[in-house]
């Protein structure tokens, strides 16, 4: 058997050099390289233009040199490969770009943002040994292949950014255990809220306000305001490796955030939202931590609802409404209006799972939220299809256990249904929950309570696998992501536009392959859509995200099964039983 190594691969690219690009594929297979580490060529591209080549390098514990104490447990090896991606992506980025066609001699790893997630691109097993995985456009003059940039790339920069990146783990080993130990404690943060009653938590001197609305970073600590817990709702946690921290609990119930214009209330909304994730050090919202099941809702005109019991919130709708469904516990549309598509999102929310609902009146139907006094009087409920959300809440809450988080400027009606109201000024909270319920007792709300007095949860629904057809042209499969927005499935787009807690392109591959699993091996006819998302929470649990693809692909990272779920329902094939 030929030894595939360091002498193999060079023999190999002088061999080819100058002739027809597809010679690259010769190139495909193992090698094992210096001492302790091996690289993987996974897939060559067709040609120069098209997508780059797949990549990966492995590195054995003894060459890697971790100390064991930074990959002892799942968080720690999280953060390990997380931060090894970061440098990797950093040094990618400033390495030279080879001279030739189309993606010749680019680089490029799954980058990470402000959150901190598993990734395929990026992994650090139980003994410490490492993988990244990338991709590299291997270098063409035209069509022809360059063997001898190939093997600059191949045997000099690729050793040289590998040995830079692990280099940077030994030599900021300070700033390394900073973050591992920040995603440690993050998780053990998050652990603790159940145990103490609360559905969040915002640690004191957090800064919460990003540096620009496209900007994730945060705000300069010059221009920030350090967030400062209110003394009645001040609470404290034990983390293993901060100690003892103090900051802001959100209890479970009925929450409102109130406030005037531009004093902070969306924008600590926007930061429990992302709590169900990791954040690195440095970010101010790496002490920011919501419970596991919270999910933000809102208003989403024109999409489309397959099936949803809606008929908590919405009933008895007027001849014509609701098209193939006989009522709205069986709704259908193409085109939803703003309080179906919230009504849907909330039940749909519920169906997999939610725990707290998350909600900002600046992107809500408001006909959904509420109904004053002064237009139920115009408007009799009999002639009103519409129970909002105020009539709601509480029953979700006491019937059902499911909290609300909700920011609210403009209707001092949800007083009398809060049992927490935080007050925003100047970007620093005040508990005025007492100033509140007595507004709300000088005089009951004229306005009449709204539907029955039982909140019942949705229907199960089963997703038809015949309803999701991911082929296009030749291809039996056909899916990826584009950008945080657009999942391709097949010859159909999924619109993700109004899921506030997607944080990664990456994401997007993985929920689109994951789609695809389920209808390949979930999906029966009897499965319910929460029954599909427990199969698939244990097979990635059990395996890792590469069971969504058996390629070796660096192009996935962690996701939640209600943006999962959110995608499947927005798949505008679906059809449901």
């Amino acid at each position: 058997m030929v030894k595939r190594d360091r002498e193999f691969l060079e023999q190999q690219l002088r061999r080819i050099d100058g002739k027809g690009y597809g010679a690259y594929k010769d190139l495909r297979g193992r090698y094992d390289l210096e001492s302790g580490w091996t690289l993987c060529v996974d897939h060559v591209q067709g040609d120069p233009f098209a997508a780059p080549s797949r990549l990966s390098l492995l590195v054995q514990p003894q060459h890697a040199e971790f100390d064991p104490s930074l990959y002892a447990n799942e968080p720690r090896r999280v953060a390990l490969a997380d931060f090894l991606a970061r440098r990797f992506a950093a040094l990618c980025q400033r390495a030279p770009r080879g001279a030739g066609s189309g993606k010749s001699g680019l680089f490029f790893i799954d980058t990470p943002g402000q959150e901190v997630l598993t990734r395929t691109a990026s992994q650090v097993s139980v003994e410490g040994a490492l993988e990244l995985r990338f991709t590299l456009g291997l270098p063409a003059a035209g069509r022809r292949v360059l063997g001898r940039s190939a093997l600059k790339l191949l045997l000099e920069e690729l050793p040289s950014l590998l040995e830079r990146t692990l280099y940077a783990c030994r030599c900021e080993a300070a700033e390394l255990r900073r973050h591992v130990e920040a995603v440690e404690d993050a998780r053990a943060l998050r652990a603790q809220l159940a145990d103490a009653g609360l559905v969040a938590f915002v640690v004191d001197g957090a800064i919460l306000p990003r540096a620009s609305g496209v900007n994730a970073c945060p705000m300069p600590l010059e221009a920030a305001i350090p967030f400062e817990s209110p003394a009645e709702l001040h609470v404290s946690f034990s983390l293993p490796n901060a100690g003892e921290v103090w900051g802001m609990g959100i209890p479970r119930g009925v929450t409102l955030i109130v406030g005037g214009g531009y004093h902070g209330k969306s924008t600590l909304l926007d930061a429990l939202e992302l709590g169900v994730y990791d954040h690195l050090p440095g970010d101010g919202r790496e002490g920011v931590v919501a419970e596991e099941r919270a999910v933000k809702i809102r208003a989403e005109d024109g999409r489309r609802i397959a099936g949803v019991d809606i008929s908590p919130f919405i009933d008895n709708l007027p001849q014509g409404r609701g098209e193939h469904a006989p009522s709205t516990r069986q709704f259908c549309t193409e085109d939803a209006s703003g309080s179906t598509s919230q009504a849907a999102n909330a039940m749909e929310a519920l169906e997999a799972g939610a725990t707290t609902l998350l909600l900002d009146e600046d992107t809500a139907a408001t006909n959904f939220m509420i109904r004053d006094a002064r237009m139920q009087r115009l408007v009799v409920k009999a002639k009103e299809p519409i129970t909002p959300f105020i009539d709601r809440v509480r029953q979700l809450y006491e019937q059902h256990g499911v909290s609300t988080v909700l920011v609210m400027g403009g209707s001092g009606d949800y007083f009398e249904v809060a049992d927490r109201v935080i007050a925003m000024e100047d970007y620093r909270p005040r508990d005025v929950t007492a100033e509140a319920h007595a507004i709300a007792a000088e005089g009951v709300s004229s306005r009449d309570r709204e539907g029955s007095n039982t909140f019942v949860l949705p229907q199960a629904r089963v997703p038809l696998p015949e309803s999701l057809d991911p082929s296009k042209g030749r291809h039996e499969a056909r899916i990826s992501g584009r950008g945080l927005r657009t999942i391709h499935f097949g010859q159909h787009e999924i619109d993700l536009t109004a899921l506030d807690q997607l944080v990664a392109p990456s994401q997007l591959d993985a929920i689109g392959r994951a789609i695809y699993l389920a209808r390949e091996e979930a999906m029966d006819g009897r499965r319910t859509i929460g029954e599909v998302l427990d199969w698939l929470e244990q097979q990635i649990a059990a395996l890792g995200l590469d069971i969504l693809d058996g390629r070796r692909m660096g192009d996935m990272s962690a996701f939640r099964r209600f943006e999962l779920a959110a995608a499947l329902n927005r798949l505008r094939t679906l059809r449901v039983v």
